[in-house]
């Protein structure tokens, strides 16, 4: 028998080629799909990346990805604030394994980066595998869980606005016939960001994988964690300009007085039982709770002169308890001279949010004299004063068909869901919104693969989106509705290079738009529909044993094409730039002087975007520069094998970039840098 090979050090680290380009998408199919044979356009971001590119952040990681756009609101640490196709995924499309996180009123379950193997974007309507979802896709964040390889890493980091950090990722097996399998993720970070954005962090996600039998895994995981962040990072404006004083921002509330703690946990299990050479059936099911304290300034200018920005305390609370369950039915058969993988089955989201609020008056010692602004302010938290729950659920049955003949993939799917919310006053205990939905929604996908590795593509999907909107009488308006023609050709002449090009047309139906007011309470309308058209192109790929790229453009043709108001129609979205560009190349010395040294330079590019729909200011474009370097130690000497030390600084030149949105700015992150120390043996 031959021996067993040792495996260095970033074999157990990274899974794969060791490259850039993941090989499937567990997030696309569901199912072990490669991603060459899957007809619609997918990102994958996997591990080596995000550590390659000193990723702190889920709006970094997808940032160099087509048809992706970060920063809408600026930096904005209690939300991922991504944009996928010219829509916001932000809190409908955030998934983790497979399973929605669903969002509170004010805040959302975080997701720490370093607890992630791979971030892998869906672009397009997705609802045919996941239920109620927006039109313009999902991210899906995949964690860290037990494998077989030993997996022993500590990192410290260091870096700009006191921010110090110190992670471990620990597992392995646990027996020597490896049915036992075990993982411990830990992070304690502490800081701030600029615009004195508080930045801390305590998060602890261990998890076991027993393997009874070689047809049986049975994976089980919990994850505890805290954070500290600020409930309202608005730069101060008037009349959607922004206002500075000596060529500095000012902030609308106060860091002093503003913060937003949150504590949140999941409890989660997989199960996989292969029956046979046919059937193989997973389940996923996981709990979460979500308690979020906030409190923060906000207020509003006398008249367009004063120089007096008046302000009252407002004070937010969320609790949130969640449960999610995905069953399904896998059967791999052959008929004929067509090979299936047909995947069945059920999945069940049960979402209870508790939002409370309250807030004071305007107070003269809240008040900012932006000639002389003067931070620093403390005071009482006002008390709740409102509050409301909202239940909601969705049960959803699904099928999909892979079929392969040659070089043809046919893939054909479909899914009923059916969706409740209940929305109470407990001051009062009074129904203020109810509705019940039914949906079908449905995908098709052909593509052919040649043999020199191009794989042209076209593929049509649809989607619903229940929403939460009051109509005039009082209702809760209907869903609205996504529908996606796309088509497109995928390259991969070898495992380590993927090139994708793809066209699109997106639409949303019956988007919830403004109406009016009633006695000053906003009323909407299911009139509103917005029409995408894009061309994006994105490149992975080692060019060279030494040099890898991720390099990506996208066009993206957007416009209002219903809606209740005039000044809107046929204008553009908000913040929905018409042209974007990135291009990362990482570059690795394998022998010589310099063997071990390795440097990174990313740009980064975003076209100008109109303030609001009514398209009359625009946010100005910019482009942006990321710089890494990192040296294996080990090359000083076996002493130090194991040791690594980087540096990544984001946005080096520290451009100023504001973001105006519907009548509030917001600044995009400054320059950060950032030094990690690595060990791993």
């Amino acid at each position: 028998m031959a021996p067993t090979p040792t495996l260095s050090v970033s074999e157990r680290i990274y899974a794969g080629s060791h490259s850039y380009v993941a090989g499937t998408s567990s997030s696309a199919s569901k199912t072990d799909t490669p991603l060459i044979d899957t007809p619609r356009s997918v990102s994958v971001i996997d591990r080596k990346e995000l550590d390659d590119r000193g990723v702190t952040s889920i709006p970094e990681a997808v940032r160099y990805s087509a048809g992706v756009t970060t920063g809408a609101y600026g930096y904005d640490p209690r939300f991922d604030q991504i944009y996928i196709r010219g829509f916001a995924t932000t809190t409908l499309g955030d998934f983790r394994d497979g399973l929605k996180q669903y969002p509170a009123g004010f805040s959302t379950f975080r997701t720490e980066p370093y607890q992630l193997d791979s971030v892998e974007i869906i672009k397009g309507p997705a609802a045919v595998l996941y239920g109620q979802s927006v039109p313009g896709g999902l991210v899906d964040r995949r964690s860290k869980l037990p494998v077989e390889n030993q997996v022993n890493e500590i990192a410290v980091q260091a870096g700009t606005f006191d921010r110090f950090q110190t992670a471990f990722d620990i597992g392995g097996a646990a027996n020597p016939d490896k049915s036992l399998l075990y993982r411990l993720v830990g992070v304690a970070r502490t800081g701030n960001t600029n615009f004195d954005v508080a930045d801390q962090r305590l998060l602890l996600a261990p998890s076991i994988t027993w393997r009874p039998t070689v047809d049986t895994k049975i994976t089980a995981y919990a994850l505890g964690q805290k954070d500290e962040s600020d409930a309202s990072v608005a730069a101060l404006n008037r009349n959607g300009k922004l206002l500075t004083v000596n060529g500095q921002y000012l902030r609308s509330s106060d860091p002093s007085y503003d913060y937003l703690r949150l504590t949140q946990a999941q409890l989660g299990y997989k199960i996989e039982h292969r029956f046979d050479e046919v059937f193989t059936f997973r389940q996923h099911t996981r709990f979460g709770s979500l308690h979020t304290e906030s409190r923060y300034l906000s207020g509003s200018f006398a008249n367009a002169t004063t120089p007096i920005y008046n302000r009252a305390a407002y004070a937010v609370g969320d609790d949130q308890t969640s449960w999610q369950t995905d069953n399904a039915l896998q059967a791999d058969f052959v008929t004929g001279p067509v090979t299936h993988k047909v995947l069945t089955g059920v999945n069940y989201d049960h979402n209870v949010w508790d939002f409370k609020l309250g807030y004071s008056s305007a107070l003269a010692a809240y008040a900012l004299d932006i000639t002389n602004p003067t931070y620093g302010i403390g005071g009482t938290t006002p008390a709740y004063s409102s509050g409301s729950r909202a239940t909601q659920q969705q049960v959803g049955v699904y099928v999909q068909d892979q079929m392969q003949m040659g070089g043809w993939h046919l893939s054909l799917a479909g899914r009923h869901d059916w969706a409740d919310q209940t929305r109470i006053n407990t001051y009062t205990n009074a129904v203020t919104g109810q509705r019940n939905d039914a949906a079908f929604s449905y995908s098709a996908g052909l593509l052919y693969h040649f043999d020199n590795g191009v794989a042209p593509y076209v593929s049509y999907a649809t989607s619903f989106q229940p929403s939460t909107s009051m109509a005039i009488d009082g209702s809760v308006l209907a869903p609205s509705e996504g529908e996606q023609f796309e088509g497109g050709v995928k390259y991969q002449p070898r495992p380590d290079v993927l090139l994708t090009a793809s066209v699109y047309d997106l639409r949303e139906k019956n988007a919830a738009k403004l109406a009016g007011y009633v006695n000053g309470v906003a009323y909407y309308a299911s009139v509103g529909e917005i029409h995408v058209q894009g061309v994006e192109l994105e490149a992975r790929a080692r060019l060279t044993p030494e040099l890898e790229t991720v390099t990506a453009y996208t066009f993206a043709d957007a416009e209002i094409t219903k809606t209740t108001v005039a000044s809107e129609l046929n204008k553009v979205p908000a913040v929905t730039p018409r042209h974007t560009a990135s291009t990362w190349l990482n570059y690795t010395f394998l022998n010589g002087p310099l063997d071990g040294f390795g440097v990174g330079a990313g740009v980064r590019y975003i076209d100008s975007t109109w303030t609001s729909n009514a398209n009359t200011d625009r946010n100005a474009g910019y482009t942006l520069v990321d710089l890494a370097m990192r040296y294996d130690l080990a090359k000083l000497g076996r002493q130090f094998a194991g040791f690594q030390a980087s540096v990544n600084a984001n946005n080096v030149a520290d451009e100023q970039i504001a973001v105006c949105n519907a009548g509030y700015c917001y600044l995009s992150q400054g320059r950060t840098v950032i030094g990690t120390l690595r060990y791993r043996w």
